[in-house]
């Protein structure tokens, strides 16, 4: 970057991003939680109490008011909300909107995602996403939701990360366990319908609440790098894992891009990243400028008229620094994206707390820590760091 520093627009979105299931503990209607509980090798250990957010919302958001952050990016449990098919819960209902009402009274906007990959127990049983009528049941949670989103809530997401609810999907029909080597395994095309389907419908639900609402969804993106002379082979490679879902987004009022990490991929299809890498908790590459790549990529696909925003972007480690340090080159490229006239209106970190991530809890994310015993909540240098640009709005001159 040329400049010694980068202001980041007014209004420009400044928060951090968490998931019901993964914080909330006790999601005892959810497909996770039977799958925690059936035995599998997949899971490492099972959500129960989480980070307890379900109870301690309000200090998860005191924290982040106090902290600088202007948004906070939080999932409703549609296990929660309908429980049973057909059956809507008024007192979780009402719980959620306190979270919406909690959130304004802090000064944090908040950003409500409809499916963060949790379903309920009897909408798997149905056959999910591909059963018949699957798409107007959806359409129809959504709707239910109105008392929650109606009022105060600037963006919805519809579903978190759909390639990678069609991905898994293409890896349960495979019958294989784990993910390949690099890359992602194939994904099963009737979920990509399904779900393109469901996301359609349920911004139009979204839509009748309220017209004022910007409603969007947020796409993984793997950053494939293409080495000379695989250029085809990874457009190929990509277009059903990734692009097909940031085209559906085209006619959105935004797009969510979560990136963080990047796959090369040679002629022979994805490479893994060489064994002399710094990796992650998660052992992906570090690789601060993948956001950039994530951002200049939707932004090429899904064209000019739709603005983008990063609504996860982090690194699993236990040390701090690193993380500030991923956070610093992230936010460059971020800038740079600014400065070159992509229309990136908010950056969201992955993730607000040390949470339940899918398996474990040992990859931690979080800008928040919490004590398993008590579930105390602390504040890493990270946080201090991140929510202070909140404030300011500046890019420190050593990141940029």
């Amino acid at each position: 970057m040329t400049h010694a520093s980068t202001r980041f627009p007014d209004g420009f979105l400044w928060g951090a991003s968490t998931a019901a299931h993964q914080i909330e503990g006790n999601n005892i209607n959810s497909d996770w939680w039977r799958k925690e509980h059936s035995g599998t090798d997949q899971v490492q250990e099972p959500s129960l109490d989480a980070c307890d957010s379900y109870h301690r919302w309000h200090q998860d958001m005191d924290l982040l008011a106090e902290l600088g952050f202007t948004d906070y990016r939080f999932s409703i449990e549609w296990a929660r909300i309908e429980p049973a098919e057909g059956r809507f819960s008024g007192a979780e209902i009402a719980h959620y909107r306190r979270m919406v009402e909690g959130a304004i009274a802090r000064g944090l906007r908040p950003m409500v995602t409809l499916h963060h990959f949790t379903v309920p127990q009897w909408f798997e049983d149905r056959g999910g996403w591909t059963a018949e009528g699957a798409v107007e049941l959806f359409a129809r949670y959504v709707t239910a939701c109105a008392p929650v989103i109606g009022e105060g809530v600037p963006y919805v997401c519809t579903i978190n990360e759909p390639n990678m609810i069609s991905v898994m999907a293409g890896l349960a029909k495979s019958g294989n366990v784990g993910f390949p080597p690099a890359g992602l395994p194939a994904p099963d095309d009737e979920t990509t319908e399904a779900v393109i389907a469901a996301h359609h419908a349920a911004a139009k639900a979204v839509k009748a609440i309220d017209p004022a609402i910007q409603v969007g969804w947020t796409i993984a993106n793997q950053v494939y790098q293409a080495l000379p002379g695989a250029e085809e082979v990874t457009a190929a490679y990509r277009h059903p894992r990734e692009d097909i879902f940031i085209e559906a987004a085209r006619g959105d009022d935004w797009i969510g891009v979560q990136s963080y990490t990047r796959t090369k991929i040679g002629p022979e299809g994805p490479m893994p990243a060489p064994e002399d890498v710094e990796r992650t908790l998660t052992q992906w590459e570090y690789y601060p400028a993948a956001v950039g790549h994530a951002l200049r990529h939707t932004a090429e696909v899904v064209g000019p008229g739709v603005p983008l925003i990063v609504t996860e972007n982090g690194m699993a480690t236990a040390d701090d620094a690193r993380r500030i340090d991923y956070y610093a080159g992230a936010l460059a490229e971020v800038a740079a994206g600014i400065e070159d006239g992509l229309a990136i209106h908010g950056y969201l970190a992955w993730s607000a707390l040390d949470n339940y991530e899918w398996g474990s809890f040992k990859p931690t994310f979080g800008l928040i820590s919490i004590d398993p015993e008590t579930f105390e909540r602390t504040a890493k240098p990270s946080a201090v760091w991140l929510g202070g640009l909140g404030r300011t709005r500046e890019l420190p001159r050593s990141a940029s």
